[in-house]
């Protein structure tokens, strides 16, 4: 099977009893489209931390394509775009250097990158709508270009699956619009993709499924049922007077 499955997972962090989510268990089959939902400290980037890695599990399982998670991100199967990319941004690196890091898996180390490496960059920045930046440093990018660089990361390592947390976080409306283009066209091509995301108002327009959390699962299903109020009140510990506000 090419689905992600996680199954009975904890996570916490050093010095803090109470884990960040508790027994979260779902799976996302290939193509799934699928917004993460939940108030601020619900566990939404401890769930992706722990998808990449980032964080150990204190119990339960995270499989990609009947993979363990380091191995599948080992063999390039699993992009992330994170908040920000502290990294890339700091260092004075230019867009196609930001897009040729999803080609290391297939470069290795120490060796240069070959034509097919460049031509997949090439292709990525041309799918995101980049190529005309291609020599321009990453710090000078606005923070929704930025963002569709790191997507087309993402796309020239050829990734099976595609963690987002919250990308539409401080960019304007046409850089959100080109964003959600690009998330959906790759949930078309089998890619599956799991993206944290705080607007309420955007998941039943542009995503096919929900996952709500608050530290454990709430609900995970269609995008039309997640939104009734019953489930966002138990999301972000409202009442369903509250939650009816919330999604209109």
């Amino acid at each position: 099977m090419n689905s992600l499955e996680v199954c009975k997972l904890t996570v916490g962090y050093p010095h803090t009893p109470t884990p960040a989510i508790h027994d979260v268990s779902f799976s996302l089959e290939p193509g799934s489209l699928c917004a993460l939902v939940g108030a601020n400290g619900a566990g939404k980037s401890t769930l992706l931390k722990a998808l990449m890695g980032m964080l150990r599990p204190q119990a339960g399982s995270i499989s990609f394509a009947g993979l363990e998670s380091n191995q599948a991100r080992k063999q390039g199967l699993v992009g992330y775009v994170a908040q920000r990319d502290a990294m890339a941004e700091d260092l004075p690196l230019r867009v196609s250097d930001v897009v040729m890091m999803g080609r290391y898996g297939n470069i290795g180390l120490f060796s240069r990158p070959s034509k097919e490496d460049k031509q997949a960059v090439d292709l990525a920045l041309e799918r995101v709508g980049m190529s005309e930046f291609v020599n321009r440093p990453i710090s000078a990018l606005s923070g929704g270009q930025a963002k569709r660089v790191f997507v087309a990361r993402g796309l020239a390592q050829h990734a099976q699956f595609m963690l987002l947390d919250e990308p539409f976080a401080g960019v304007d409306k046409t850089s959100e619009a080109a964003l959600v283009s690009l998330i959906q066209d790759m949930a078309h091509q089998g890619v599956t993709v799991l993206c944290a995301v705080h607007d309420l108002h955007m998941v039943t327009e542009s995503f096919d499924q929900v996952i709500l959390l608050n530290r454990t699962l709430i609900y995970h299903g269609s995008s039309t049922e997640a939104m009734q109020p019953v489930y966002v009140a138990q999301a972000f510990d409202v009442d369903e007077s509250k939650a009816q506000k919330l999604v209109i």
